[in-house]
């Protein structure tokens, strides 16, 4: 069984049944286990998603961690911020494993891990890999033993008085669950706040009817921009992925970017400390810093997190949607806190389509995505900054090496850096007009080519 393939950056995901089976599962559970209780942890909570395989594998995964003999509480069917809330909440567990597969098709499954309040992640994933190997084969018995615990009550009792503001508030928008895990939050914290949303999908399942609970994916909205367009007395809408640790936001006319809300967010914190991922547009951080202290950091929920601590940052955004807040929150990404925030803006007079278009213009390509494999794909990464740094590229005024290479032009920038989580590299451009943005993607892509020709030669 070749299990490197599911041990990722920042956390386990593989196909259900494939990689994800009885006997992997039982041997990470008991792995996990062992490596929390050297850690001094006495107790994990455990939850899952709405996949359809996410109760084969909580009793696969149980099994494991009652092998190794830590004390289990079990939190249910939650979004993946609840997870993270039951580490901050009376400080009752000492580490979280969430069931989910996130954004992927339904047949992937997964694991995020936080052992203490930090990620589980990086070399710390690798060093497991090697653990579970050794433990494939051993007799694992079916042990599903553990204790109930009602996190939902308590985030949305939380959620309720944090926001208590925004109760009774006559106002006008929509929310796509996705048929995710969502739902089970959305429904109940509404009327607790006595809002009255056009709610979508809310029912979990985990065949995903309607469609991917993937956002950033613009097919993936059709549904609620149709909504938005039908009824012009709603204002605004909101769409979870799957685990909804991510928001989208749009309305008729654009769909808010991760970096765009962290923007919006950043304007209503004084004197903020903020972080973007590499993926971020020019003007966040050029924005943020006429106002604020602006980081530039790596991709990935866990890396942010770890850098958010050490640079005591505010908060943090990835352009998929990932929003952060340390101010008024616990540090970590919650596609429910920020949708809560988002309203908050709207209800303190933030006109949010306005303040972006206020915002130099700029004009940046989607995310593209190419193919390269496992082996391949850092050594291209590191023979591109070669390539680079020895003047393959004209007009080249920086070149960021944080996470991969972002060439700054001036007018624009570039960025190649590869996926974390897939078999891929990402490329990314932004300039001034749409022509200098394909006159660097051209540049990029050539000098890409020249460097992959000589690799493979």
């Amino acid at each position: 069984m070749q299990l490197e393939v599911i041990f990722r950056e920042y956390d386990i995901r593989g196909i259900y049944e494939k990689e994800l089976n009885e006997k992997s599962v039982k041997a990470i559970g008991y792995c996990l286990g062992k490596k929390m209780l050297e850690k001094n942890c006495k107790n994990v909570s455990v939850g899952y998603d709405a996949r359809y395989s996410a109760n084969a594998l909580f009793h696969y995964l149980l099994s494991g961690l009652n092998k190794a003999g830590i004390k289990i509480y079990n939190i249910g069917l939650v979004p993946t911020p609840l997870g993270y809330f039951s580490l901050y909440e009376g400080l009752k567990f000492d580490a979280n494993i969430m069931i989910t597969g996130s954004h992927n098709p339904k047949d992937y499954n997964g694991f995020k891990i936080t052992i203490g309040k930090e990620s589980f992640f990086g070399q710390d994933l690798k060093e497991l890999c090697k653990e579970v190997y050794k433990h494939l084969d051993d007799v694992i018995e079916d042990d599903v033993s553990c204790e109930n615990y009602d996190i939902l009550s308590l985030y949305i009792a939380f959620m309720s008085e944090q926001f208590k503001h925004l109760k009774d508030w006559n106002f006008n928008f929509a929310i796509d669950c996705a048929n995710g895990a969502a739902g089970v939050v959305i429904e109940p914290l509404m009327q607790a706040l006595n809002l009255k949303p056009k709610i979508l999908f809310a029912n979990p399942d985990g065949n995903f009817p309607n469609h991917s609970p993937d956002p950033t994916e613009r097919e993936n909205l059709k549904d609620i921009q149709s909504i938005l367009n039908e009824d012009q007395n709603l204002k605004i809408g909101f769409a979870f992925d799957g685990d909804a640790d991510r928001l989208v936001a749009l309305n008729t006319s654009h769909v808010f970017c991760g970096d765009e809300l962290c923007y919006l967010f950043a304007k209503n914190i004084p004197n903020p400390r903020v972080l973007g991922e590499v993926k971020c547009s020019k003007n966040l951080f050029d924005e943020v810093a006429k106002f604020g202290t602006i980081f530039m950091g790596k991709t990935g929920h866990s890396n942010i997190k770890k850098m958010m601590k050490e640079q005591n940052i505010d908060l943090a955004a990835e352009v998929s949607g990932h929003i952060f807040f340390k101010h008024r929150y616990f540090g970590y990404d919650d596609g429910i806190y920020a949708f809560l925030r988002t309203l908050e803006l709207i209800h303190k007079g933030f006109d949010l389509s306005a303040m972006i278009e206020e915002l130099p213009k700029l004009y940046t390509t989607e995310e593209i995505k190419i193919p390269a494999s496992e082996e391949e794909k850092f050594k291209l990464v590191d023979a591109f900054k070669k390539a680079v740094e020895q003047g393959g590229l004209k007009d080249v005024k920086a070149l960021c090496e944080i996470d991969g290479a972002r060439i700054d032009f001036g007018y624009g920038w570039a960025l190649l850096r590869a996926s974390n989580t897939s078999p891929y590299l990402i490329t990314r451009f932004e300039a001034t007009s749409l022509e200098k943005a394909g006159e660097i993607q051209k540049n990029v892509m050539d000098l890409f080519e020249k460097v992959k020709g000589n690799l493979v030669n």
